[in-house]
């Protein structure tokens, strides 16, 4: 299958750069698979399309500020996408300009708070890097660092919050699970009220996010892994809602 296939043209006009001020008012799509059509609703609306005893899978993973700029020795600005935590203080990062960080390499950040230096480039182009610093480095993170929006939102964010799902819990992605962005705790109530249970998953969105496909077919792309966790009592309200025959929605990074 061609990639060419999916091209399609999206005006930039209608690419919202500013989050809606109530996260569920925002415009919701329903597309009707069987009777082949299409409806335009407000998101708040997806309660009137979920039944009683549906599940609602969502991934609880936390946006970290993973973009930070800094400092060569030679004074040389550069910018660092943290991608995934390998162990310890080290990390998988987009570097830019690439080829102006070699192995070696030591950048500074946030006037010395944080140091770098890479040891060694990874298949792809991304670098392993080595931060030191005193402290703790998310404290450090929360201060220096910016919410890595996609490429195609050009205004500022100005509150990191609104990158985050309301039930965002555990650190660890690149970029927000976006489909996730619109729910809200009162729409939550509403939805468990109803009969509709929750489950969560924790998959920390990573650098397939960013990357594009560069094949000329679907099937010639390589995906990249990601890290996820489900607790044993999420697999079990999933599996019981299965073996019953009841749907299990899950809210998708992109799509529900």
């Amino acid at each position: 299958m061609k990639v060419s296939e999916f091209n399609y043209e999206l005006p930039e006009e209608l690419i919202a750069q500013t989050p809606i001020k109530q996260r569920d008012e925002s415009r919701l799509m329903i597309l009707n698979k069987k009777d082949q059509t299409i409806e335009h609703k407000i998101f708040k609306d997806i309660i009137n399309y979920l039944k009683p005893g549906d599940v609602l899978v969502r991934n609880n993973t936390k946006v970290i500020p993973a973009r930070i700029y800094g400092k060569k020795d030679t004074g040389a600005k550069v910018e660092f996408l943290l991608l995934n935590n390998i162990e310890g203080d080290l990390w998988e990062s987009i570097v830019r300009p690439g080829n102006k960080l070699h192995v070696g390499t030591k950048v500074i950040f946030g006037e010395g708070s944080l140091e770098a230096e890479i040891l060694e480039i990874l298949p792809g182009g991304t670098r392993k890097v080595k931060f030191s610093y005193e402290g703790i480095f998310n404290e450090i993170l929360d201060k220096i660092g910016l919410m890595p929006l996609p490429p195609y939102i050009h205004e500022e964010l100005k509150e990191k919050d609104r990158y985050q799902t309301v039930y965002a819990k555990y650190k660890g992605s690149a970029a927000a699970p976006t489909a996730g962005l619109h729910f809200t705790p009162e729409l939550f109530k509403k939805l468990q009220e109803k009969g509709i249970e929750i489950a969560n998953v924790t998959l920390h969105v990573g650098i397939g996010t960013f990357r594009p496909v560069k094949e000329d077919t679907v099937e010639a792309h390589e995906m990249h892994s990601e890290h996820f966790y489900i607790k044993p009592e999420d697999c079990e309200i999933i599996n019981k809602a299965k073996q019953e025959g009841r749907r299990v929605i899950a809210i998708r990074n992109n799509l529900m």
